[in-house]
């Protein structure tokens, strides 16, 4: 009989795991009944009442013990399955994902799994905003234009400024003027001397840090071949500048740095691109003085010597200010070229970069966020891991999987160079306080913290961008995506054909304007000059003077393929996809956002409203008796209308305060005044809810036509079918809770008899 009863109880306890199994660990426990009840499909999808209603009245009477069945002890495996079940429902929870949860076949978890990655996400695009706005500084703006008028658009005596440079001749008459001028300030603008030192202080307020650096790149001589009858009257020849053309011979003076070749590594320089060609970082180099009339010394030495001579293809002037107020550096570098055409070309290039991070307290907090950008970043990592590691290589089929990827790279290479950053600045600025006379080469690092707000700018985008990717499952979100996917082919194959035609006209403007209009000059400029003329903005008249025949007939053929046909049946094929997209949608009928919040609200709505409607049962049973209220037709009554044995007991209970089962007059009084106070609870919160809501349950809305009409009686139906299914789950709970008990007594008389024979066994001899 023990055996029995052993058996007997592992069976119920099996029925009750599978089930719980079959819940899930998010799924409401019912203590009740060890069985699954017959599923209902129109219930479950909208609204479950096992998961609201806990199956017994202690809820409307706010009875806060719930009735629940005892409970062996659990085993040492099932104590070491819990654990594990809670390490993997924590990982489940943390970086739980549409793409790590199988919500193929459940429309409502796909949309509130995505709704909890755009929360996280939202406080990720957060943090990186603050990142990326709080390295930047509107003065930075205005530090660049003030070092971009003293340098670049201050003329000098004679008028030559540096963006009017045409010559040799030019660059020195800048070179000892407006450059000397607005490198050094020593004295007030009333001639009262700064008392600054040595240290130039620009504008006043921008600290020249060290000195600054001039440096040529030179072709040898006989770099390129004359063509043989003009050999006579051509001795040299000076090739256009290649790197294996630079001339490596010392020349002039030959006493210094500036007239003695140094490579690349020797003074640590890096290569710069320029207008007619990318230069390497040798060449011959001077250091200027700390003081002006020293460094004007300099510059009539470089001059007088011919420092500059017909195989100079590039003067590079190198310098850096810093200014306090603002924590802010400015990196300046201005370039004249001087092509194998003859002439000079002017250009310059002004960083102004904050390689000083963590001053004020803002500075701080910009760390905090850095360190709070680092855990979102392990925390995706982790989450990408994950689901590589679930759906392998189709993990790549999806391109929010290969941005994410490209987010977190970018990421990565940007913590990088921010610590390298701080390191390298700090050896720098302690190298240039040991000697303040040496040139500061901030070249390198403005580079690359430019490169590294460029890669945070790009990063950024990305980062807006993936927002389509939790927004996509709104049916208004989802037409853009969708009418992208479906019309990429024809789009691919429309491009193809657009290309041929454009790189045709390309090819056919560069060869017959290249020469005389500016934007036509090169290949690539004729391919943005093309697509602003797409967009309207053209010179017409450049092109006609450069051909007055071609020039109108390329112009007009342009504008007709292009913009007329091309254009436009690129256009449509959009349009049309669009509105394939939208009628199919507009067909589907998929759980949307706004559905999960309307069935929240009628879940709530319901379940006020089966509550009050018990407490009415019970009401009416109190109003139909004139005397004493026994137990038994307390019961039966009530179980009629779909109550349940336990909550019937205990609502009995709390008010029958002699125990005898039964309620007098005082009892019911007393229970009666208690029903209604929680009936005109329940009715004001129903009412707070919206009574428009509760009047849709009752009533149909308005007809205007017969197909509106049958859309809304068709509506009206489903809910009342829906309430009568909720009253059905009721009765189907109580009559479960009458089984379960029954099976308890059951149990119980087992045991008592495997306890018997037991005894008697043992009083035999």
């Amino acid at each position: 009989m023990k055996t029995l009863n052993n058996r007997a109880q592992s069976h119920l306890t099996g029925q009750v795991d599978s089930e719980l199994d079959k819940v899930g660990n998010g799924g409401w426990v019912n203590q009740g009944y060890c069985s699954s009840p017959p599923p209902f499909p129109q219930v479950t999808t909208v609204f479950n009442p096992k998961t609201h209603f806990e199956g017994n009245m202690n809820s409307l009477y706010n009875l806060d013990t719930p009735v629940t069945l005892p409970e062996d002890p659990p085993t040492k495996d099932q104590s070491l399955k819990k654990k594990r079940r809670g390490c993997c429902s924590f990982v489940k929870a943390l970086w739980g994902t549409t793409l790590t949860e199988n919500t193929s076949d459940n429309r409502e978890l796909f949309i509130r799994t995505t709704l909890r990655e755009l929360l996280v996400y939202v406080f990720f695009l957060v943090d990186i905003c603050l990142l990326t706005y709080g390295m930047t500084s509107s003065s930075a703006y205005y530090y660049t234009n003030a070092m971009t008028n003293l340098f670049v658009n201050t003329p000098s005596s004679s008028g030559v400024m540096f963006q009017s440079i045409g010559s040799m001749a030019d660059f020195w008459t800048f070179a000892q003027g407006p450059l000397l001028n607005g490198l050094y300030w020593t004295t007030w603008y009333n001639n009262q001397p700064l008392e600054s030192g040595n240290t130039s202080f620009i504008y006043y307020e921008n600290m020249l840090l060290g000195v600054p650096r001039m440096r040529q790149i030179k072709i040898k001589n006989n770099s390129c071949t004359v063509y043989s009858d003009f050999k006579n009257g051509i001795k040299d020849c000076f090739a256009v500048y290649t790197n294996q053309k630079e001339d490596e011979q010392s020349f002039g003076l030959i006493n210094g740095s500036a007239w003695t070749y140094h490579t690349e590594k020797e003074i640590k320089g890096s290569s710069y691109w320029g207008l007619v060609a990318t230069y390497s970082g040798a060449g011959y180099y001077q250091d200027l003085s700390r003081t002006q009339e020293e460094s004007a010394n300099i510059l009539t030495e470089l001059q007088n010597n011919l420092w500059l001579d017909r195989g100079t293809r590039a003067v590079f002037i190198d310098f850096s200010t810093y200014n306090a107020n603002i924590n802010l550096f400015c990196v300046i570098t201005l370039v004249v070229e001087f092509p194998a055409t003859g002439g000079a070309i002017p250009s310059y290039q002004i960083r102004t970069v904050k390689l000083i991070r963590y001053i004020t307290t803002w500075d701080y907090f910009i760390l905090g966020c850095e360190l709070l950008f680092c855990v979102f970043i392990f925390y995706y990592i982790v989450e990408e891991i994950l689901e590589l590691r679930i759906h392998k290589f189709s993990y790549f089929n999806s391109i929010w999987n290969i941005l994410d990827i490209v987010v977190i790279l970018l990421a990565i290479v940007a913590i990088i160079f921010n610590v390298f950053r701080t390191i390298k600045v700090d050896s720098l600025l302690g190298n240039l306080l040991k000697n303040p006379n040496i040139y500061p080469d901030f070249e390198f690092l403005a580079f690359w913290q430019t490169q590294y707000n460029n890669m945070n700018a790009v990063n950024l985008f990305f980062a807006w961008i993936k927002i389509f990717k939790y927004i996509s499952f709104s049916k208004t979100m989802n037409q853009l995506s969708s009418t992208l996917g479906r019309c990429a082919k024809d789009i691919f194959g429309f491009a193809i054909m657009f290309f041929i035609v454009f790189f045709a006209y390309a090819q056919l403007g560069y060869l017959l304007f290249g020469t005389q209009v500016q934007t036509f000059s090169t290949f690539v400029k004729c391919i943005f000059t093309q697509f602003r003329i797409i967009l309207g903005d053209f010179d017409f008249d450049a092109i006609d003077s450069a051909n007055r025949v071609l020039g109108p007939i390329y112009f007009v053929t342009y504008v007709f393929f292009v913009f007329f046909v091309l254009l436009n049946m690129f256009l449509a094929i959009i349009n049309d996809t669009y509105a394939e997209v939208k009628q199919e949608l507009s067909e589907k009928d998929e759980l949307q956002i706004t559905d999960i919040f309307k069935q929240s609200y009628m879940k709530t709505f319901m379940k006020l409203k089966l509550k009050k409607e018990k407490i009415s049962d019970v009401q009416k049973v109190l109003h139909s008796g004139s005397g004493d209220l026994e137990f038994q037709d307390f019961r039966e009554t009530l179980k009629e209308m779909g109550h349940g044995d336990q909550e019937i007991t205990a609502a009995f209970s709390k008010f029958d305060r002699d125990g005898n089962k039964i309620l007098d007059k005082d009892e019911q009084r007393w229970m009666k005044a208690e029903l209604e106070q929680k009936r005109d609870a329940l009715s004001a919160e129903i009412n707070n809810l919206g009574v428009n809501y509760q009047m849709e349950l009752h009533e149909k809305p308005p007809v205007k036509s017969n197909e509106h009409k049958s859309n809304s009686s068709q509506t009206f139906v489903e809910r009342e079918h829906f309430l009568s299914l909720a009253k059905q789950v009721l009765h189907l709970e109580s009559s479960v809770a009458g089984i379960v008990s029954q099976i308890e007594l059951i149990m119980e008389k087992l045991g008592l008899q495997g306890k018997a024979k037991d005894a008697a066994t043992a009083k035999k001899p």
